[in-house]
């Protein structure tokens, strides 16, 4: 595959490329560039965990990427993940390893690296102090959304090192493309700013966006800000916005069935931000919507471009859209749940996980 169609693969999983010219230069020199997504041990796993960011991730190891996948566990601990309790963190972090599996990531293809063993050299520790020395404490402060939390909030010391520790990791881990969503937008800048001004390599940072939560936006999530898209992503802690990848056939239709909708509206519509996301992955092949008979029976797109027409036209109901929305999230998740039912030890964690008391 050459570089300009490796570009096209990257730039249809992102919401924005810093820089598209420094990708383009690493894909010239670097045939298995290093990436990383990091991941912080939290909970049970929504839609976009173990549905798009594990495709945005299998992309990427198509092209050739390598990958790093990075279970964050002390960064959950400082977040307070599981009530700060590390034996829950780590098993939610080995859950976390059996969704990959069952949403088919090649494990062969990754390397899973916790935080507690990159921690445990004292290598780290040296880099993190001259990370350190880099930042200023209000650019650490205005870093601390990365953790879910608002600017000027109140925190606990240790929160103040958590940036400082994720732009560590980046240099620790020798990383290429820091691929992460968008609400990690602020550290990975600030590691391209401290590799700037150490002369270190500075690594491409591809942000994934945002996936809307069920009760949809009033505009497109792409267009807004990292904090501004927070109050609209889908979110596990609000399950009437959220769809997880163990619900059933019938929760999920369900679900999709009260999710806002409008017609005509294409932004803000998480069914549109969906299918164009993650259900669609070839936007050029034809689609078929099922409608009843006396609304004119089944009615076919040649791409997904023409079903947005069609949609903002108003010749295809609400209704027809959540249908076919509803049953192709099922198709995707039905994997999911089948490998926590026959897979004992699977199953066993997801009963734990499912177990703990799910914290901020």
């Amino acid at each position: 595959m050459d570089v300009e169609e490796k570009i096209k693969v990257v730039k249809g999983i992102a919401q924005e490329i810093v820089t598209e010219e420094e990708l383009m230069n690493l894909f010239d020199t670097n045939e298995h560039p290093l990436a990383y997504d990091g991941f912080e041990p939290s909970g049970i796993a929504p839609l976009h965990f173990g549905v798009y960011r594990t495709k945005n991730i299998k992309k990427l190891l198509d092209i050739g990427v390598r990958f790093n996948l990075y279970i964050a566990d002390y960064f959950a601990l400082i977040n307070k993940k599981m009530g700060g309790d590390m034996e829950k963190i780590r098993n939610v972090g080995k859950y976390f390893i059996e969704v990959w599996k069952a949403a088919g990531v090649d494990m062969d293809k990754v390397s899973i690296i916790w935080a507690k063993d990159l921690m445990g050299d004292f290598s780290y520790w040296d880099r993190f102090i001259q990370v350190g020395r880099s930042v200023s404490l209000d650019r650490s402060k205005r870093a601390i959304t990365i953790m879910g939390r608002k600017e000027g909030e109140t925190i606990e010391s240790a929160q103040i090192f958590y940036p400082i520790m994720q732009v560590t990791d980046v240099f620790q881990m020798d990383i290429d493309i820091c691929q992460l969503g968008i609400d990690q937008r602020k550290a990975n800048i600030l590691a391209r700013e401290v590799a700037q001004k150490n002369g270190w390599k500075v690594p491409v940072a591809v942000h994934h966006p945002y996936i809307l939560g069920l009760k949809g936006a009033p505009k497109d999530i792409k267009t807004m800000t990292d904090v501004e898209g927070m109050a609209y992503k889908m979110s596990k802690s609000d399950p009437k916005s959220s769809i997880l990848v163990h619900d059933s056939e019938k929760l999920i239709i369900e679900k999709v069935a009260s999710a806002y909708c409008p017609e005509k509206i294409i932004d803000g519509n998480p069914m549109f931000d969906y299918l164009e996301k993650f259900i669609v992955d070839d936007k050029t092949l034809p689609i078929t919507i099922e409608r009843p008979e006396k609304f004119g029976g089944a009615i076919e797109s040649k791409d997904y471009a023409e079903l947005v027409k069609y949609y903002k036209e108003g010749k295809i109901h609400p209704v027809d859209i959540k249908n076919y929305v509803g049953s192709e999230i099922n198709s995707l998740v039905k994997p999911i749940r089948k490998h926590f039912e026959d897979n004992a030890e699977a199953k066993r964690l997801y009963e734990e996980v499912k177990s703990y008391q799910i914290t901020r």
